[in-house]
């Protein structure tokens, strides 16, 4: 197996993104799982890797550690992706980083809150989650109103990023069913090469 290790944490969405462009990638890790739940990413050995005390981190084959879900997909795609996953022309690159802010707000301010206030009873405002939840949901929808994939003519980490707590959007307590144009994108993303889902059997 090839020393490249991702310490993750299996029902987390920003975890599951980055397992998930590494498969479609083609990449061989291994998984060091980071029990969250039970206060593991604050063990003094952990925060000696990762001082924010956060999964995923991901320490490549050649010692280079990178923290931060969005940071690992750059980094990802640069150094093994071809150019389809980030664009290196200004204008495509900057419409693929607006995504990854939607990832990094609506979505997980809104849709994972929400399903961490449910799931693991974190003490956010529900209402407040969904709605900021329901407002991911509608910038995705318009977008992808007579479009295939977020940026460009196919999948880039855009599409990536923002996949995962979309998918798990009932366990937020919010129904897709308003949404035709983001269902039939969640399926395109689910037909990829190398699509898992966030739970595997030995996860």
């Amino acid at each position: 197996m090839v020393d490249r290790r991702l310490y993750d944490y299996p029902r987390s969405g920003n975890c599951y993104k980055v397992r998930l462009l590494l498969a479609m990638l083609g990449l061989d890790y291994q998984r060091v799982p980071v029990d969250i739940a039970a206060g593991e990413a604050q063990d003094p050995a952990y925060l000696a890797l990762n001082p924010r005390g956060q999964v995923p981190l991901l320490a490549d084959v050649d010692g280079t550690r990178v923290r931060d879900s969005m940071a690992i997909l750059v980094y990802l795609a640069r150094r093994y992706g071809d150019a389809g996953w980030l664009p290196t022309d200004p204008v495509g690159e900057a419409r693929v980083m607006e995504w990854l802010a939607v990832a990094g707000d609506e979505l997980l301010y809104g849709l994972a809150r929400a399903r961490a206030v449910r799931l693991r009873g974190r003490p956010f405002d529900l209402e407040q989650c969904q709605a900021e939840g329901r407002a991911g949901l509608d910038t995705l929808e318009t977008r992808l109103a007579g479009r295939e994939w977020l940026v460009g003519e196919a999948v880039t980490i855009a599409d990536i990023a923002c996949y995962p707590y979309v998918s798990l959007a009932d366990e937020a307590g919010l129904s897709l069913e308003p949404y035709p144009g983001i269902r039939a994108w969640l399926r395109r993303v689910e037909g990829l090469p190398g699509w898992r889902p966030l739970l595997e059997s030995g996860s």
